[in-house]
């Protein structure tokens, strides 16, 4: 047996009764060391002691102890679908149980023995019955006398009572896990680990849940500081700020910039005066502005003598930004180009930014190859970063030579506060909160498909009377549909309904050039209805456009939603958003707040509270967050973890050896490092 003290750096065939077998299974789901096993926590506990009797089944959520017998799979008509369903019984009375779409069940249990089966209780078809419950053999509680007992997800053949043996087995060591934390009470590590493990009660488990969470959170907020710390220390070229040049560029504006651009550009053209490069990034609603704030950034940097670079998620958002960055700084004899993967004479080009000559270039992954050089690149700009890997936000932020770059990252995708502290901790924020005068605001209307007839094309056909021009937004693919044909077969209904109306679809699928001429088109008002998916959901402005219809509103997230509700409402015209339900159910609570709010942040801590931070983090969220237990909504608990670590992360940097007194905590930060937008 190991030593009682545990090393949850050793390997898990270090573990008493795990063989070379065991820990071979074991590693393939994912459990390496000892600590991937600690800390595999249970889904969720019962109290076993809660049982009732059959005869006084109430309908609701309920726990009873029995035998079943009459086992029997009845397959319907319905293709694969299958029902299970038996009798369960005890000494009061009997109940009838059914499973669907699980046959196992017919041969999983033994008439002889007693079990317990947790599920609704509730009337279906004529009848009271047990619907879907859980299983769990009452020996098997019997023989660890506490009733109240942990549920681990299954990894394989490795079920719940196979983890719960395993963990009763190292009950002594777990007691004696050593702490973690600079922080906490001495044991208090070892005494949630127990407790999450062994619980006697719910408010065990929740005093464990806290500490576990403040954990994890102190990681992901310490990992954030010391990122912060690494990037002061980077060298940059200052890039000097001339009052006098600004003021030129901001007054030749055709536009008066809003307070909050104003206090966004003074913290960007403070921060570019550093040595230490710039790492910020600014939020702003849709349409509040921010392309305007980064070309006042540009223009500073080119006045110094750099060469600044943006880089886009798409050709047709890259292409609106080389045009509106051309518009605003060609009287000033900035050369902007864009380059993607369309660009004719990319040799050509290359080698004039190579020499130089450009001075912006702005694009999509075409920037980021290989042989894409710069001659003195200082100014990185990625627009919706989240939208790129690590690995291509560094190809970027490489191409700089030996100096680091000034790093601009913008999103229109509001950032809620507790992400700002912890995912994005590393970055500076600046927001962008109110939109520029003459913005009106998108009424949104949640309207079932079946009243459409009645309720929208009615409404449409007076937009389009009045020359104005629409959006139809449809879902990607159907099943058994392609991309292109899903949209065709859209417009091809809506050129029935709307006869000598001018309609046309787009899609991903579609070449660059294909794709641009219609969105031209669209811009120049020769159609009225344009037919998409969501690649409309970033791209050109076509104030004329004021009225967008969202097909099957309910299978896109409210973060998506509201980035094409962005489409409409950049004129000054009255504009609206419908939202399309194909039943009669209630709608749910993301399209109703979208109907009642234009506000993106508070969309967005609505969003964060539906969804979890991956539809607002994204692909950078994948393979690295990993919280077991700490969530991002938590912000008592988020606020408590970065008092903490600010005050590590300062003595951290006074004396970096104060690390080694911390080489698990060392470690564990290490990976959220991966976040850092300049690793």
């Amino acid at each position: 047996m190991y030593n009682r003290f545990m090393n949850f750096f050793s390997p898990v065939e270090e573990i008493k009764g795990v063989g070379p077998k065991t820990a071979a299974a074991l590693n393939k789901y994912g459990f390496e060391k000892i600590k991937d096993l600690v800390y595999y926590f249970p889904r969720d506990y019962e109290d076993y002691q809660k049982t009732i009797k059959i005869s006084d089944l109430e309908p609701g959520k309920v726990m009873i102890r029995g035998k079943i017998r009459n086992l029997k799979v009845q397959y319907t008509r319905r293709r694969n679908f299958n029902i299970t369903s038996g009798e369960i019984y005890d000494e009061t009375g009997s109940v009838k149980v059914v499973w669907y779409n699980q046959p196992y069940r017919a041969k999983g249990f033994d008439e002889k023995k007693e079990y317990f089966f947790t599920g609704n209780f509730d009337f279906k078809f004529n009848r009271y019955q047990l619907t879907n419950p859980t299983t769990v053999i009452a020996d098997e509680i019997e023989e660890n006398k506490n009733g109240f007992q942990p549920i681990y997800p299954a990894k394989g053949s490795y079920k719940s009572i196979w983890f719960k043996r395993f963990f009763e087995n190292l009950r002594e060591e777990i007691a004696a896990a050593p702490d973690m934390l600079p922080d906490v009470e001495p044991g208090a590590r070892a005494e949630a680990l127990f407790n999450i493990h062994f619980p006697e009660n719910y408010a065990e488990v929740e005093k464990a849940k806290t500490y576990l969470s403040y954990e994890e959170l102190f990681e992901l907020i310490l990992a954030a500081k010391l990122n912060k710390n690494e990037n002061a220390k980077l060298k940059a070229e200052p890039l000097k700020f001339v009052a006098e040049n600004t003021k030129q560029f901001v007054s030749s504006l055709p536009f008066k910039l809003t307070n909050a651009q104003r206090l966004a550009a003074w913290d960007i053209l403070k921060d570019l005066e550093k040595e230490s490069p710039m790492n910020r990034l600014l939020q702003g609603d849709v349409g509040s502005g921010k392309t305007v704030v980064a070309a006042i950034a540009i223009y500073q940097a080119y006045k110094a003598g750099a060469q600044s670079a943006l880089l886009a998620p798409t050709a047709i958002l890259a292409t609106q930004h080389a045009k509106t960055l051309e518009k605003l700084l060609k009287p000033f004899g900035v050369k902007v180009e864009l380059l993607i993967g369309a660009t004719k004479n990319k040799d050509e080009l290359k080698k004039r930014i190579v020499d130089g000559k450009v001075h912006v270039v702005v694009g999509t992954h075409a920037i980021i190859t290989d042989d894409t050089k710069f001659k003195n690149l200082r100014l990185a700009i990625i627009d919706e970063q989240h939208r790129f890997g690590v690995m291509q936000r560094q190809k970027l932020l490489m191409k700089t030579g030996n100096l680091a770059p000034h790093f601009l990252a913008m999103t229109a995708t509001p950032i809620p506060r507790s992400l700002q502290l912890t995912i994005f901790g590393d970055l500076s924020v600046s927001t962008i909160s109110e939109l520029p005068k003459g913005r009106t605001p998108i009424e949104t209307k949640i309207m079932n498909e079946l009243s459409m007839n009645e309720d929208l094309y009615p409404i449409l056909v007076e937009k389009m009377n009045k020359k104005e021009q629409i959006y139809w937004i449809c879902k990607l693919i159907e099943e058994g549909k392609t991309e292109a044909s899903n949209v065709k077969k859209e417009a091809d209904k809506l050129k029935l309904i709307f006869k000598k109306r001018k309609i046309e679809y787009l899609h991903g699928k579609m070449k660059p050039d294909e794709k641009d001429e219609i969105m031209q088109r669209f811009k120049d008002g020769e159609i009225d209805i344009l037919v998409s998916t969501t690649v409309v959901e970033v791209g050109v402005d076509v104030p004329n456009a004021t009225q967008i219809v969202i097909k099957d509103a309910e299978s896109f997230g409210l973060a998506q939603l509201h980035q094409l509700r962005g489409r409409v409402g950049r004129g000054k015209k009255p504009s609206s958003c419908f939202l399309i339900v194909n039943d009669d159910k209630e709608p749910s609570r993301r399209l109703k707040e979208l109907e009642k709010s234009t506000d993106g942040f508070h969309l967005a801590e609505v969003d964060l509270k539906l969804r979890g931070p991956g539809e607002i983090y994204g692909q950078l969220q994948h393979g690295v967050m990993n919280l077991k237990i700490a969530s991002l909504t938590d912000t008592k608990t988020i606020e408590r973890a970065q008092k903490a670590a600010t005050q590590f992360a300062a003595a951290f940097a006074k004396n970096p050896e104060i690390m080694l007194e911390y080489k698990e905590l060392n470690s564990g930060i290490k990976r959220y490092q991966q976040l850092t937008t300049l690793n």
